[in-house]
């Protein structure tokens, strides 16, 4: 493989853009708008500045991968050479059915298609396309550029062959690929999003606030943060989308999503997203400020 495209520039799209250009691919970054990929390749030269910083890289290494990246808004361009399409746009069921539709008539025959997708399945997905044998799922972690693992998800019809040339290429990238089969939240947000979502349930509940609870699972189960702020970190939106997905997937009332985090996501606060969510991100992650008013 060696042109990558990528749907999607936002936080997840720019990272996995980033880890691919940085191993020597070439790099189609898509998205609708020129303001939006500006933004992408602004944050990839910061990370890159960062890792240059820390001796990570060199600056030949910072060169070489901006210079594999390449912007586009028209995704038929974009992906017109493609040899694998990553796609990273939000994580909407109808958005991601109608990109790999069009996909599907404007990549070459070969072309594998990959979703970042964290929840949704990928046999739904690969089940609009004319090449359901090569989708595949490539969840990546957040930020892509220094979590190792990669979620391998093998859609019904997905064959050995295009599974182990993604396992095969996610090794390239210097991350560990874990396969895993289609079924809903994957394993990561299957085992992530009832604790979350416990945790919120235990502030809804009043069992303790914010900081009370995260102190517990980070001094007591050493966890580098805890769930509310991660919460945040992902967005409480994205967090809702993929509790609704594991309650209509299983039909099991242990993942429907807390009241609160329903209230919290129609009242607009979505964590640092929109400066706001169980903390204050309005002043920035340095000025961590724990917000007041659950109801």
């Amino acid at each position: 493989m060696k042109q990558i495209a990528v749907i999607g520039s936002g936080t997840m799209g720019n990272g996995i853009a980033h880890v691919f250009a940085q191993n020597g691919f070439k790099v189609n970054l898509i998205d609708i708008s020129d303001k939006a990929l500006e933004k992408a390749l602004a944050t990839i030269t910061k990370n890159l500045d960062r890792l240059l910083a820390k001796e990570k890289i060199d600056q030949a290494t910072k060169e070489a991968t901006l210079a594999n990246l390449t912007t586009f808004t028209e995704m038929g361009k974009g992906v017109a050479n493609a040899d694998l399409v990553v796609e990273a746009a939000t994580e909407n069921v109808e958005l991601k059915l109608n990109i790999f539709k069009q996909l599907s008539e404007l990549t070459p025959p070969n072309c594998i298609l990959a979703s970042n997708t964290s929840s949704i399945s990928i046999t739904k997905i690969a089940a609009v396309t004319n090449r359901p044998d090569k989708v595949i799922g490539m969840h990546f972690m957040n930020p892509v550029p220094i979590m190792k693992l990669v979620e391998i998800i093998r859609g019904y019809n997905t064959t050995d062959a295009v599974t182990g040339t993604i396992m095969e290429l996610s090794r390239t990238l210097g991350k560990t690929p874990v396969e895993v089969n289609d079924y809903p939240g994957f394993v990561a947000n299957r085992i992530l999003m009832p604790m979350i979502n416990e945790a919120i349930y235990s502030l809804y509940e009043g069992v303790a606030g914010v900081e009370e609870i995260d102190t517990v699972m980070k001094l007591g189960m050493a966890h580098p943060m805890g769930p509310l702020q991660l919460a945040d970190f992902i967005g409480l939106d994205v967090c809702l989308s993929i509790l609704d997905v594991l309650y209509k997937g299983f039909g099991n009332p242990k993942y429907a999503p807390c009241p609160l985090l329903v209230n919290m996501v129609e009242a607009g606060h979505k964590g640092v997203k929109s400066g706001s969510g169980f903390y204050d991100w309005s002043h920035g992650t340095k000025e961590l400020v724990v917000a007041t008013s659950f109801k």
